[in-house]
């Protein structure tokens, strides 16, 4: 069976318009003859998309219950055994009741996708998995609900529903969004111009990205390799050279002209392995500098330079190429045209540019051999053999000079030359050649003892004997150069892959960082330095300990300035590191380059991590006080507009109200009032309890007392609390009066979380020297990790509608209890639901116990 096709409406912001759009969709399908179904559309109560939803069928939702409460969810069985050829189901990133067969509505989607039938759905952006975070920071709105991005870009078609800012927020004040009451609250915090703005340009860029996708795939599978301009990428090769960093600026400055444009650097290493790499600490840093500039750093292998650079630009679909002018001499360049002209005369549709840069047409700076390719005891062998062995092997030979021919004699000593190369390398092994050839002609060619050479035949043999053995020679040694030099980089290669692991472990301490560095190379310190602000850069400042600081450090007694280590690397104009204990070599100090590039980038974290520590209680404090206005504003807003509603209709002068229409509307000014007075008085004694200054006046209090009246305080809401409080249990010690609003508070958030059906319990047991009332409900509960959270000012958890509340009575709550010397714990209700356990100490023990803490001071 074919899997059916999936298209998603995707939108910016609630209120644009997805389900609409969604509903039209499916409204041209059916007059096309397709068979369409509604399995799970969500209205909002909008009358213009319940207007679209008439004369769609619809799959009737599963009804499920959870904790007391009913809700209803997609029927993903009846979509599957209906099997129509499209089905509309809403709100892809939709979390389902606990009990269903799918976490998530995305899951419910793949199974009917399977099953062969087309699904059209809808997502906002602010729900994708990869922009959760983003959209967090630029709401202050949490979003629980998401879906991973992958399930997105699988869709067939993804289309953008797209609106102005300006409109959304026209929609959102003509009713069209949401409710009355709710659309002021909405426009003055998610719907703010910024906040639609910007969440717009996410969606457009998300979009786009997804369009891009779709182009590379149709371009592979088309096998079309030219270069299509929909998009500015500019590409920058690298040499890992000094004149890079140059190139890369450049290529910056060139994509930073069109919006959008993409940054790509390169670097072509060839498939040895051993010629032709850059430094590899010098990339490092161009790296890093490509990265902060905003672009992306790659690395391909190709001999053919040229044509690897073109490959990958195309590839990429690049529009712009930049090279650097040639290093190469002029003498050179007419030898071999170079890099840059291969590459301009190949590149087709590809613009390149050719940077000239202070190293042009400076020649090829040779890296020096660190080290030779033959260890000293090999050379010094080699020399032994080559100056004793030659002498040796004529004595050896002069008795059969009668008996072995010429060749036999040449083929001897080309055998000790052989033999020098491998022990020695090259130059001895020449030495040896040259030296062979003189005592073969001196004792074994006619006229003997004579630097003459009689027979033509004589004189080819010895001049092939020559060649031949400089040719092995410098062949044997270039072997064991390759050897030498592959074994140093796989030494490389595995202390990098070592400080590569000590990153992916997250080790990336600046301390951690030095330590391993100090013992990968045995040294005796290591110390980062960062020159101090305001201190000139000249040639003295390297030995001079005042301009430097001492950042971090490992080993034994510090350096105090680069010139007081034995090696000193140059990571940046203001950061050094300093090695003391032993200089290293050239090319242990390239790695060591790259250790200290990973420094800066440590330290830098570090830094980074600092300073977003510092910044985020002013972070939590903004976002307290987003919460404050978005809350506040609400809940000011609410009974005010009530009372004056209510008085505004008591002192109409043209409608005469009866006696129990008076009464109802000043019972209704009166209620708002109520609301107002105590929703100013927790927010002043929150303040104050922020301030330390709220006093309890604590005094021995019998819960058999204030907890009726507690329950009495919640109105029509009293019939659902039940007490059992012993009159036997002993006096608390407590503010009655702050003790009494804890309760209500306590009791009231339990009655709004529960069922209708279900009572709240409360009770209240001794435990050693403190009473233990607690508040027992059968409401959703709070999961454990966020039993903390839910005494945080000005939190809902939970609740994605912003306007129920301030939020405040739980924190007021600990406060206060925490005022009377009391605590406040949330637990779990076995089989479901939230215990509140408020403890008080008794007050006779209290009591004893303060007089003896005043003897004992005493």
């Amino acid at each position: 069976m074919a899997r059916g096709r999936l298209r998603i409406y995707l939108g910016a912001a609630p209120g644009v318009g997805k389900t609409y759009a969604m509903l039209s969709e499916g409204r041209r399908a059916l007059r096309r003859g397709r068979d369409v179904v509604a399995g799970f559309v969500e209205t909002h109560g909008r009358a213009n998309t319940a207007a679209l939803l008439e004369g769609i069928e619809t799959i009737p939702r599963r009804r499920m219950v959870h904790r007391g409460a009913t809700f209803t969810e997609l029927d993903l069985d009846a979509v599957i055994a209906r099997r129509p050829r499209i089905a509309l189901i809403d709100e892809l990133a939709h979390t389902n009741v606990p009990g269903a067969r799918n976490a998530k509505r995305w899951q419910d989607v793949e199974e009917i996708l399977d099953a062969g039938i087309d699904v059209i759905s809808t997502v906002n952006v602010q729900h994708l998995e990869s922009v959760n975070d983003v959209v967090e920071r630029i709401t202050g709105v949490p979003q629980r609900e998401t879906v991973p991005d992958e399930v997105v870009r699988r869709a067939d078609q993804i289309e953008l529903v797209d609106m102005s800012p300006e409109a959304l927020r026209r929609r959102l004040a003509h009713g069209n969004v949401y409710t009355p009451e709710k659309v002021d609250a909405a426009l003055s915090n998610y719907f703010r111009v910024g906040n639609l703005t910007a969440l717009r340009e996410l969606a457009l860029l998300w979009v786009a990205g997804r369009v891009d996708e779709q182009l590379e795939r149709y371009r592979a599978e088309h096998g079309i390799g030219g270069t299509w301009e929909a998009r500015e990428r500019v590409v920058v090769a690298l040499t890992g050279g000094p004149e890079s960093d140059i190139l890369i600026r450049r290529a910056a400055r060139i994509a930073a002209r069109t919006k959008g444009a993409d940054l790509l650097a390169v670097h072509v290493t060839r498939s040895d392995g051993l010629s032709g790499g850059g430094d590899g600490a010098d990339l490092a840093r161009q790296r890093t500098l490509v990265e902060s500039l905003g672009g992306t750093y790659h690395q391909v292998v190709g001999d053919d330079v040229p044509d690897a650079l073109l490959d990958f630009a195309r590839g990429v679909n690049a529009t712009q190429l930049v090279l650097g002018a040639s290093r190469r001499g002029r003498f050179a360049q007419v030898l071999a045209p170079g890099v840059g002209v291969e590459t301009t005369a190949r590149s087709g549709p590809i613009d390149v540019h050719m940077v000239t840069h202070p190293e042009a047409r400076q020649g090829r700076r040779r890296r020096s051999r660190s080290r030779a390719a033959l260890t000293r005891k090999r050379r010094a062998v080699g020399w032994a053999v080559a100056l004793a062995g030659a002498p040796a092997l004529t004595a050896t030979l002069l008795p059969f000079r009668d008996v072995l021919a010429l060749p036999s004699e040449i083929l001897m000593f080309l055998l000790l030359v052989v033999g020098v190369a491998l022990a020695g390398g090259l130059w001895p092994a020449l030495t040896a050649a040259i030296g062979g050839s003189l005592l073969l002609n001196y004792f074994f060619t006619m006229p003997l003892h004579e630097f003459t050479i009689a027979a033509p035949d004589n004189l080819f043999a010895l001049i092939v004997f020559v060649v031949v053995a400089a040719a092995v020679s410098a062949i044997v040694d270039l072997a064991a150069r390759r050897t030498r030099e592959a074994a140093h980089a796989t030494a490389d290669a595995e202390l990098l892959s070592t400080l590569a692991g000590h990153v992916l472990r997250g080790e990336a301490a600046l301390s951690s960082l030095l330590d391993r560095m100090r013992e990968t190379f045995n040294l005796a310190s290591v110390t980062l330095l960062e020159r101090r602000p305001g201190t000139v850069q000249g040639p003295d400042d390297q030995s001079d300990p005042d301009a430097w600081r001492i950042v971090a450090t490992s080993g034994g007694p510090p350096c105090t300035s680069p010139g007081a280590g034995d090696t000193d690397v140059v990571i940046d104009d203001n950061l050094m590191l300093a090695a003391r204990g032993r200089l290293l070599a050239a090319s242990d100090r390239r790695v060591l380059e790259a250790f200290a590039a990973e420094a800066a980038v440590a330290l830098r974290q570090e830094r980074l991590a600092r300073e977003a520590e510092q910044a985020r209680p002013l972070a939590e404090a903004d976002k307290m006080r987003t919460a404050l206005l978005a809350a506040v504003s609400h809940d000011l807003r609410t009974p005010l507009a009530s009372a004056k509603a209510a008085v505004e209709s008591l002192r109409a002068r043209d409608v005469d109200w009866s006696p129990d229409d008076r009464e109802e509307l000043l019972a209704t000014a009166d209620e708002s009032l109520g609301r107002l007075d105590r929703l100013v008085a927790n927010l002043l004694d929150m303040s104050r309890l922020q301030a330390g200054v709220l006093g309890a006046a604590r005094q021995p209090v019998a819960l058999e007392e204030v907890v009726p009246r507690a329950a009495d305080d919640l109105g029509t809401a009293r019939g659902r609390i039940l007490t059992e409080v012993s009159m036997d249990l002993p006096e608390v010690l407590a503010d009655p009066v702050l003790l009494e609003r804890v309760l209500v508070n306590l009791m009231s958030n339990a009655v709004r979380y529960s069922p209708q059906d279900t009572r709240i319990l409360v009770t209240a047991s001794r435990h050693g020297a403190h009473l233990e009332i607690r508040i027992i409900d059968r409401g959703p509960g709070v999961p454990p990790e966020a039993h903390e959270r839910i005494f945080l000012p000005f939190q809902r958890l939970g609740d994605r509608d912003t306007h129920v509340g301030v939020g405040l009575g739980l924190a007021l709550s600990r406060g206060l209890t925490e005022a009377m010397g009391g605590t406040l714990v949330p637990e779990e209700t076995p089989g479901g639901g939230l215990t509140m356990i408020l403890t008080l100490p008794i007050a006779d023990e209290a009591v004893a116990e303060e007089a003896e803490r005043g003897r004992t001071s005493a």
